[in-house]
């Protein structure tokens, strides 16, 4: 897998301060998405085991509230293999902080997956530009949904 950012001290995606980490590849090439060139699983670098190490190191302080995963789909079969270990890692590691997942795929589509399992609140959906709305928080268009998966309550 690759990834094409990493912000350690973030407030945008998610909340509190977290960390987020952006991986490459999408299939879903929304039309109007802010980050396209991370449509190619080959762009950005390696996620290797120093990416790794890194991202747990900032997840340390008691100010970060946890880590997001977005950008490109982190749901993408090729992502998710490297993804699905590594958030059982931050879990066990940090059990107090959340994880937060940004995918184009729905719920529906994704309640089953392995990946959940692992994640306290999906952002769900594929960025729509006609119900773009840059008003409302976490998200880009109107029909995403931020979904507390510990809750299961929905955000409409």
């Amino acid at each position: 897998m690759n990834y094409c950012g990493l912000n350690k001290n973030d407030i945008a995606n998610g909340e509190g301060v977290r960390v987020s980490l952006f991986v490459s590849g999408c299939r879903n090439h929304c039309k109007g998405c802010h980050n396209p060139e991370a449509w190619d699983f080959d762009y950005g670098q390696p996620f290797t085991k120093e990416t790794e190490n890194e991202i747990m190191k900032a997840l340390r302080p008691s100010w970060i509230q946890g880590l997001s995963v977005l950008v490109g789909e982190p749901c993408e079969e090729e992502n998710k293999k490297v993804l699905i270990p590594f958030l059982k890692k931050v879990r066990s590691t940090f059990p107090e902080k959340d994880i937060w997942l940004y995918s184009g795929y729905t719920y529906e589509k994704l309640c089953d997956d392995e990946i959940l399992r692992y994640v306290d609140v999906l952002v769900d959906g594929a960025f729509l530009l006609e119900q773009k709305d840059i008003s409302i928080a976490f998200r880009g268009s109107r029909n995403q949904h931020i979904i507390r998966l510990r809750e299961g309550k929905p955000v409409w």
